[in-house]
Parts: structure tokens; C-alpha cells; sequence
């Protein structure tokens, strides 16, 4: 019952309240009737819960077709105990007689929903009697994208890319890492598969603080298309580099490990309280600097400058489902605007010679290629650096016509299926030319 009280939680935090699955996890695990929750317990809960909001719309679909007349606001958390029912019956394979049971066992202790137990236990049967097979009828990827988000991707890119896209992206991922040193030998160990672009990849099983390795701070959790704009800027060892909206710290722990001088920095207090906690298990070090990125202005100069700008982030959703119901088209333009603000400044802190690497990890044009474009238009100093196939164990059909890295969630296919994909990520490498105006 606990880990179904999480679970429905979780899915009305961020379907009600709009809040970030990931705080609301962190919220919920920290009051005492979640704290001492088994690791088995709370990996149940959140496998439910991210399957109701990677399969929302089909899960919608299938309980209104057993609801007669639309229901009252004033329900309390019906719908999310619903959803969470109906996900388990239809898609994680769950017993139903337990499933059912609890679900009305949870409407009867919500005081707004307790009226709907009934309801609750006929619309149940009803699902696990028919719901696989009205799920085997319906369109997945048109039911759960938002039309906004499908509309863009398919004027971006065509339908046909479109829908693998959407397809990847509603598939889990699985676990990736990157380790400071012998990725080989730790791929062995942790039975994992090593990636050619040098990260590990696994199914995800039980606590990732169990697995060999995390205490000591040998490694830390990043998704492969994430480790690869860090590489771009080259042999970093022993060169200045400032990596700007830092946390929560993959890159730079992966700047300071190549042996780089990090200057990280971070205008969130709380993003920084975490980056320090993550450099700190690590045994890394990097100067972490608190203030604002499109602003700060140190006096000095770096060899290499990372920008892994605030975005749309629609190339994580496998990663973060809960995109799907917080991100609004109406968001892109201020997002859009920040970027720019943050390119320009991040193009003041790179010597003449040096590297600017601008990424980010969303799917919209408007968020790569075209912020690049209207870079480049404002300004001399820099020129593109071509990516090329086989640098840092990058594909050829991940290099931009331009010769900009953009890769898909559908990227790096496997077998089984579970370790397929990659966040879709897009990044620009630029030197500043030696002798530009604002190189003086």
C-alpha cells in the first residue's frame, strides 16, 4: 500500500501541481511515512508512477472509455489513483485482484474520493478485463506527445523522424555512467556494455548506491549523448576552463578528471549544494563560483569555455517523462532569449585561440542550430570547429550537415531493446579567431 500511496503521490504532484518529478521524489522520500520505505518499495513507486506519465494519454483513453459521465473536480486524487491502477494492469503486468483492491482500499481513505469507490472498482475491472486490448489498438506516440511537440518535431524533421523520436522517447532508459579512469575494467565489473563513445551503459537494477564503485566516487551517472560535448573541447588537461549552469556536475567532474582547472559556475544555491555534494563523493576539484552565468565576468580569460544552456530539455523525456505534462511552446521564447544573453557572455571568457562549446539538450531548432546562426551573425570573432565522425567515439550520422553534434533518442540501437538510445542532445564548437575586436 505504501509504495501505491508514493506512486499516486508522485503523480498528482506533477499532473496537479506541476512540480518536478525528481523534487517531488526527493520531497516525498524525505517525510517520515516514505523514509524507511524498502529500495524495492520505492523503485515500485516510481516505475508506476513514470509510466503514467510516459503513457498518460493512452491510460486516459482507456479509463474514459469506462467513465459514462465526466467527473466532478472535487474528487481529490481519483484520477491519479486511477492512472496508477490502470497502469500496472495494462502495462507492468500486475495481478489485478491486488491492484484493484488497494486502488479502492486508496479511494476510501482519500476523504474527496472515498464517495467514488465504487466507480473506482467497476472502471478497474473493466480496464483489466479490456485495457491490453484497447491498448493494442491505439497510436502511443500520437496519444501521449503533446500536439505541439509533435507538430515541431515533424515540421523540424520530418514524420517518418518524427515518430522514432517520439517512439525512443517513450521507451525507460537505461543507466549510463562515466567513469574517471579504465572504463574497460569497470564495464567488466559492473557487467555493463562499453559504449565507443566511452561511457557504460546498464540496465538499471535495484539502488544505483549499491553498485561497485559509487561510494568510493569512482563514477557518476550521465547519459552518453551528456558526456560527449565535454569532450569536444579536446585535451583539457592543465588549460583554464569555466563550465557555466554547471550543476549538477557531470561535466565538470568530467573537465576536472581529464585534469582541467574547472571554474564551475551556478546561480541556484540549492543546484550548487548539490554539485558540491557530487564533487565532493568524486573526490574531485573545481572552483564553484555562485552567480549568473549571462552575467559574470571574472576578469579573466579561459582556455575553454562549456555552456550547456537552460532549454526546453525535450531530449530527455525518456530520462524525465514528467517533461511531457511541464513544458509549454509558450516557454521557448524566454528560454531562447536566455541563451542568447548566455552565449554572448560565455563568448566574452574564451582567449583568442580558445574553445567555445554551446550545448543543450532539446530537440527545437530554435534551441541549437538556429541560436548558432544568429551567434555567428552578430559577431566575427568566432568560426565554427566541425566535428568529426569518429572524435570522441562519435557517429557519422550524428554530424550535422555544418558539422554540429545532434543526436537522437533513437541514436545507438541495441539488443535487447532495453539498452537502446540516447538523450537527444545538440552542440556547437567555435574558436574564437585570433586578433577579433572583442578578442582585444
Amino acid at each position: 500500500m505504501q509504495a501505491r500511496q508514493l506512486a499516486v503521490e508522485l503523480i498528482s504532484a506533477v499532473l496537479d501541481k506541476r512540480r518536478a518529478f525528481d523534487e517531488a521524489l526527493a520531497v516525498s522520500l524525505a517525510r517520515p511515512e516514505y523514509r524507511a520505505l524498502a529500495a524495492n518499495d520505492r523503485g515500485l513507486a516510481r516505475l508506476i508512477a513514470a509510466t503514467v506519465l510516459r503513457r498518460h494519454g493512452q491510460l486516459t483513453h482507456i479509463i474514459n472509455s469506462f467513465i459514462e459521465r465526466p467527473l466532478p473536480r472535487d474528487r481529490g486524487r481519483l484520477t491519479s489513483i486511477l492512472l496508477a491502477a490502470a497502469a500496472q494492469l495494462v502495462f507492468l503486468g500486475s495481478a489485478p485482484h491486488a491492484v484493484i483492491n488497494l486502488a479502492v482500499e486508496q479511494a476510501r481513505r482519500d476523504r474527496h474520493a472515498r464517495r467514488f469507490d465504487r466507480l473506482t472498482n467497476a472502471v478497474l475491472r473493466r480496464v483489466a478485463e479490456r485495457g491490453a486490448e484497447i491498448a493494442a489498438g491505439q497510436d502511443p506516440v500520437r496519444l501521449n506527445i503533446p500536439d505541439w511537440l509533435w507538430k515541431r518535431w515533424s515540421v523540424a524533421y520530418g514524420d517518418d523522424t518524427a515518430r522514432q523520436i517520439a517512439e525512443a522517447s517513450l521507451r525507460e532508459a537505461p543507466l549510463d555512467i562515466t567513469v574517471k579512469s579504465d572504463a574497460e575494467g569497470w564495464s567488466r565489473r559492473l557487467g555493463g556494455v562499453l559504449l565507443p563513445t566511452g561511457s557504460i551503459r546498464l540496465v538499471p537494477e535495484g539502488r544505483i548506491e549499491n553498485l561497485p564503485g559509487f561510494e568510493d566516487g569512482t563514477w557518476w551517472v550521465q547519459d552518453a549523448a551528456a558526456a560527449l560535448p565535454a569532450k569536444l573541447l579536446g585535451d583539457v588537461a592543465g588549460k583554464q576552463v569555466a563550465d557555466l549552469c554547471a550543476a549538477p556536475g557531470g561535466k565538470t567532474a568530467e573537465l576536472a578528471a581529464a585534469g582541467a582547472h574547472v571554474t564551475a559556475v551556478e546561480v541556484d544555491p540549492k543546484r550548487i549544494e548539490r554539485l558540491n555534494a557530487n564533487m565532493a563523493r568524486l573526490q574531485l576539484e573545481a572552483e564553484i563560483v555562485e552567480a549568473d552565468a549571462a552575467e559574470w565576468q571574472p576578469g579573466t580569460r579561459f582556455d575553454g569555455v562549456l555552456l550547456d544552456a537552460p532549454c526546453l530539455s525535450t531530449g530527455t523525456i525518456r530520462r524525465h517523462p514528467d517533461i511531457l505534462h511541464l513544458k509549454r511552446e509558450s516557454d521557448l521564447e524566454r528560454l531562447v532569449t536566455l541563451q542568447a544573453r548566455l552565449l554572448d557572455n560565455a563568448a566574452r571568457l574564451v582567449k583568442p585561440g580558445g574553445l567555445l562549446v554551446y550545448c543543450t539538450c532539446s530537440l527545437e531548432p530554435e534551441e541549437g542550430p538556429q541560436q548558432i546562426e544568429r551567434f555567428l551573425s552578430r559577431t566575427d570573432d568566432f568560426e565554427r570547429v566541425a566535428v568529426q565522425p569518429g572524435e570522441a567515439g562519435i557517429a557519422a550520422e550524428w554530424i550535422t550537415a555544418d558539422g554540429d553534434l545532434r543526436t537522437f533518442p533513437f541514436h545507438m540501437p541495441f539488443e535487447p531493446e532495453a539498452l537502446s538510445g540516447m538523450d537527444g542532445f545538440y552542440a556547437a564548437r567555435l574558436r574564437r579567431r585570433f586578433g577579433g575586436a572583442a578578442a582585444e
